[in-house]
């Protein structure tokens, strides 16, 4: 595995004799956080996913006794609980992520990132973690396909229960595409060059969130950190057009192949939303990120019919179109941070 960037100093330092548990390790999130944290003196590291083979490919990569392995399903409580005994952090990566399967079978959809979710949630109230951090996608804002809406009510459950933990500080972060990671468009055009084929383009000027791997897990540090209860955590980052990120990896694997316009698929959005403008009135501008967060109010109902807000709305939603544009030059470079892009030029023979 490639070395990754450390955690800051007194994140990486709260790491030290906890036992920390992460659903969906076996994911792309869930291998990169695992590197940040595994020379931190944890007493225990677990890694829990449905899928054995991966889990073995992954214990046999690292031969660490101090990662553990629990094979189990957020679907099933029995499962989840067995994991989280005697865990101190929880950061919640397992969901089924594709568009298209969960279009077609919303209910699995629903069973995983929903009822699953808040068994992962429920299990670490029960158990006493001290803190746990959920991941969603920028799909979730304003949701036009299925795997969006179930993740937005994940949200939503997560945030229900942050109103009533005591003990577990629950909260969210929420990205955009990260970048290279398993099933997205990244390795897809890339397989397409070697195999000499046209890549696949649906929208060409259809934009992105262009997020690296590392700074997913750089978000989710942060969320840890500096969370409260039912927080949300956005991490500001650049897009691009679906037709420049093609036309930069072309240039980059020095490939003349065509390009293939196949319009919009089901589901899809022409831009991503990272944060509506709804949110953005309530968030708090931290630098490289914002923190939105929970709408407290209670069981008063009142609060929700007859009391309004005197804070005026953001002007606009923080989207895919009006963040930072990258040109293909600019795309060209954050590719070539990618140690997954760096691998597969050297492969290909390229400098």
């Amino acid at each position: 595995m490639h070395e990754l960037n450390t955690l800051p100093p007194a994140v990486a330092a709260s790491f030290k004799g906890k036992t920390v548990l992460i659903t969906g390790g076996t994911g792309s999130f869930g291998q990169s956080f695992l590197e940040r944290i595994r020379g931190l003196g944890c007493c225990e590291i677990r890694i829990f996913s449905r899928d054995e083979w991966k889990q073995e490919q992954l214990r046999l990569a690292l031969n660490d006794p101090q990662v553990k392995f629990y094979l189990g399903d957020v679907r099933d409580r029995a499962s989840v609980d067995e994991a989280m005994r005697g865990v101190d952090y929880a950061f919640h990566a397992a969901a089924l992520k594709q568009v298209p399967s969960c279009e077609f079978f919303p209910l699995q959809a629903v069973a995983t990132n929903i009822m699953g979710s808040a068994n992962v949630v429920q299990s670490a109230i029960d158990h006493g973690v001290s803190k746990l951090v959920a991941l969603s996608t920028d799909k979730a804002v304003y949701p036009v396909n299925a795997m969006g809406m179930s993740k937005a009510m994940m949200e939503k459950v997560l945030q229900a229960s942050a109103r009533s933990s005591e003990k577990t500080m629950l909260c969210l972060v929420r990205y955009g595409n990260v970048m290279a990671s398993r099933g997205s468009v990244i390795p897809l055009f890339i397989s397409q060059i070697k195999a000499g084929k046209a890549l696949t383009l649906t929208v060409p000027e259809m934009t992105r969130f262009m997020l690296p791997l590392p700074q997913a897990s750089d978000l989710v540090a942060f969320a840890f950190e500096h969370g409260n209860a039912g927080d949300l955590f956005v991490r500001k980052s650049p897009a691009c057009t679906v037709h420049d990120l093609a036309t930069a990896l072309k240039n980059l694997f020095k490939s003349n192949v065509a390009i293939d316009i196949i319009g919009m698929r089901h589901g899809e959005k022409i831009y991503e939303t990272l944060a509506s403008r709804e949110e953005l009135s309530r968030a708090d501008d931290m630098g490289d990120y914002y923190r939105i967060t929970m709408d407290g109010r209670d069981l008063n109902y009142g609060q929700f019919y007859s009391e309004g807000s005197q804070k005026p709305a953001a002007l606009e939603d923080y989207t895919s179109h009006n963040t930072e544009q990258l040109d293909v030059a600019g795309t060209e470079k954050l590719l070539l941070s990618l140690p997954y892009v760096q691998d597969e030029l050297r492969a290909a023979g390229i400098k």
